[in-house]
């Protein structure tokens, strides 16, 4: 099945990259516009399942696209609005919006938006749940849940994806910074020690819990998710 399609609607560049950046490693698919008569050219043409606009845009504003997109089809719609901006609760819900971020914003709660209003939509792709689970582990990074023998654990979102991208991937070894470039990706400035203290806070949750996997120290080399037969 095909990926959900995103419309991503900014007159930043940056902006703009940086969110296609993020939704695509995501595994969405991501088209850009950077104005109000682009957006609707392109809401035309690429049929997106959800639309990240800019209230702040040159010609047709945010509001004006939201209508227009409005009067003719119930795509999800995240606002985006800068800070200091007063976005308006009560237009945006009688213009038919489903959410808003407020920038700047973390990359990380604008893809956590975007999976919540899919779902809350039903236009979330079936095949684009991310979970593994193992004996009396399961780990859900769609909803960003670790259950340890059917137990939900409170577990920091950095955590999740470094305990599923170990766990997706089972015996294979990683160093410190292919961890850091996969999991952390490449806004993140920082050293190895941020991976042995993230290993170690997992261990802390998931000791003890089964004989048939463990989260294992490569000395010299990395880490890996050792699952045994």
């Amino acid at each position: 099945m095909a990926s959900n399609k995103i419309l991503i609607v900014d007159d930043d560049t940056n902006i703009c990259e940086l969110l296609r950046l993020y939704i695509e490693k995501e595994g969405f698919t991501a088209e850009l516009a950077q104005d109000g008569e682009n957006a609707l050219k392109k809401f035309e043409s690429f049929a997106p399942d959800l639309v990240l606009l800019d209230i702040m845009l040159p010609g047709l504003d945010g509001w004006q696209v939201c209508r227009e997109i409005r009067k003719k089809s119930a795509c999800p719609i995240i606002m985006l609005t800068a800070k200091g901006e007063v976005f308006d609760k009560v237009l945006g819900l009688e213009l038919g919006a489903d959410d808003y971020v407020v920038k700047p914003f973390e990359t990380k709660e604008v893809v956590a938006r975007i999976n919540a209003v899919l779902r809350r939509s039903g236009r979330a792709k079936a095949d684009d749940s991310k979970e593994v689970s193992y004996d009396n582990l399961v780990i859900n990074l769609t909803n960003y849940e670790l259950k340890v023998k059917g137990v939900q654990v409170d577990t920091p979102p950095k955590e999740m994806e470094l305990i599923y991208h170990l766990a997706s991937n089972p015996n294979r070894v990683f160093t410190r910074d292919q961890l850091l470039d996969e999991v952390w990706g490449f806004d993140y400035y920082g050293d190895s020690r941020t991976v042995d203290v993230h290993i170690k806070r997992l261990r802390e949750k998931l000791e003890g819990v089964s004989d048939k996997w463990t989260l294992k120290t490569v000395w010299g080399v990395g880490y890996k998710f050792e699952a045994k037969d």
